[in-house]
């Protein structure tokens, strides 16, 4: 009867388990943030990349071996991945044996907006991959006045994460207890600069930049190129950039299933 006891007593108090990763480097402040706001919740292990991954998506290393180096950070044991963030949860997963009850990514420096970002962003790439392996999670980005801060050291960068803090650890205490949809893989959530209003849920807007090209040339009068452009103003009541804009938290449900359902029949009458 004493073992039956302490057992459910055991049960009683086990806590979820969350592996934490990001697409900015195992360094970055962003990824510490969230640990600090997670730890009281939940059991955290950090899987992160070695360097700043930012914008390869769901990109896989398959023909290169992968080192997982076991480092300390702030007193805290964390792994680091040579690799990019979709190989830190495979290593955390697989290699590790880690089984979360949740996967974290973030909080990146930069908003994942729209979705040109959502294809092609690192933090919700690993949140893809995860939910891809079995386990579903929830990608934090954080919009950044200064679009230079994205490509900053990611160690240093002087950002006060005290609301952002509040809005991770509030988002996850509400899904750990709820769970996810079942019609959801992946839960993005976008946190602006400066919270002024609450959550908002959201669908994907179209785009986020204006995307140009600028031609330069090198020293021996070579042209090169640089992809860059604006930051859209504003998009359509509903989406993630205009909540953003507005300065609401976007909450958008993600599927990793990209079919257009609504446009079969027409596919159909193409090829039949």
């Amino acid at each position: 009867m004493n073992y039956l006891w302490s057992g459910i007593k055991k049960k009683m108090h086990m806590r979820p388990s969350i592996l934490l990763t990001n697409d900015d480097g195992v360094s970055s402040v962003g990824l510490w943030a969230a640990y600090e706001a997670l730890t009281p919740i939940a059991d955290v292990t950090v899987v992160a990349p070695a360097t700043q991954q930012s914008a390869v998506g769901r990109s896989i290393s398959i023909f290169e071996p992968l080192r997982a180096n076991k480092i300390t950070i702030n007193g805290i044991t964390a792994w680091s991945v040579a690799g990019k963030p979709t190989d830190a949860v495979i290593i955390g997963l697989y290699a590790l044996k880690i089984a979360p009850t949740m996967i974290v990514s973030g909080i990146n420096i930069g908003e994942n907006l729209s979705t040109e970002s959502i294809m092609t962003s690192g933090t919700v790439g690993a949140a893809l991959e995860g939910s891809n392996q079995g386990t579903k999670g929830i990608a934090f980005s954080l919009q950044v006045d200064d679009q230079g801060d994205k490509f900053d050291d990611p160690s240093n960068l002087g950002h006060c994460f005290d609301a952002s803090k509040k809005v991770v650890r509030d988002v996850v205490s509400r899904v750990l207890k709820h769970g996810f949809s079942p019609h959801t893989d992946v839960i993005n959530v976008n946190i602006p600069s400066e919270v002024k209003g609450g959550y908002e849920i959201t669908s994907l807007a179209p785009k986020l930049f204006h995307t140009g090209v600028e031609k330069r040339l090198d020293p021996r009068s070579r042209p090169y190129f640089w992809i860059n452009g604006p930051l859209l103003e504003d998009a359509r009541e509903g989406t993630d950039v205009h909540a953003v804009r507005k300065g609401n938290v976007s909450i958008t449900p993600i599927t990793l299933d990209c079919t257009s359902y609504a446009a079969v029949e027409d596919t159909k009458k193409v090829f039949f």
